[in-house]
């Protein structure tokens, strides 16, 4: 069975998603879910699309050291574990993605209301977080 890579960027209300192809070489937005809800999509998630891979971000200040978000991420990255203890888990550094998603927005010709959704920047800053994981 081919499986695929889920990626996270986690915020404290907003979770971005994206999701792999079968080939692990294409990174596409998945959703936008509420923070609170996110172990449940989740649930539904990981084994109806075949994830064998979960790349959560790990946002991190300018220096380098850990934002106060990371407390909440490795709860929830404990939480995914004891659910999907094979799950393979991966960190990886988002500083920037949400500029490179604002500017990717700009770009691509988005009008400044579409700009404004802040979900959509979620989703987009997953997907350049899963492209970078996947190079």
């Amino acid at each position: 069975m081919k499986t695929k890579v889920l990626a996270l960027d986690f915020g404290i209300k907003r979770t971005g998603l994206a999701i792999s192809d079968e080939m692990k070489m294409i990174a596409s937005g998945l959703k936008t879910v509420d923070s609170r809800h996110l172990m449940d999509e989740l649930k539904i998630i990981i084994p109806s699309e075949a994830i064998d891979t979960l790349v959560v971000g790990e946002p991190k200040f300018t220096d380098g050291k850990p934002m106060q978000l990371e407390r909440n991420i490795l709860f929830l990255i404990e939480d995914v574990q004891k659910i999907f203890p094979d799950l393979s888990i991966v960190r990886m550094d988002e500083r920037f993605t949400s500029k490179m998603a604002f500017q990717t927005m700009i770009d691509s010709g988005l009008k400044k209301k579409q700009r404004q959704n802040k979900g959509l920047v979620d989703e987009i800053s997953a997907t350049i977080l899963l492209q970078n994981y996947l190079k």
